[in-house]
């Protein structure tokens, strides 16, 4: 099950570098690419806006 970043992003980039598998793409919300998530939760972790969940 991979993780989604909700509206709550803020857009500040912390998640992207934290992905071990850079399943992350930019944007005005940033996006995960489920087929690349590897539900490790890294990301949710660094978030400062807990805007990422798992789906």
């Amino acid at each position: 099950m991979a993780h989604v970043i909700t509206d709550d992003c803020i857009a500040c980039g912390t998640c992207i570098s934290e992905c071990p598998v850079e399943a992350i793409s930019e944007g005005d919300i940033y996006s995960i690419d489920p087929e690349l998530c590897i539900d490790c939760g890294t990301c949710a972790e660094a978030c400062p806006s807990e805007a990422i969940k798992p789906a």
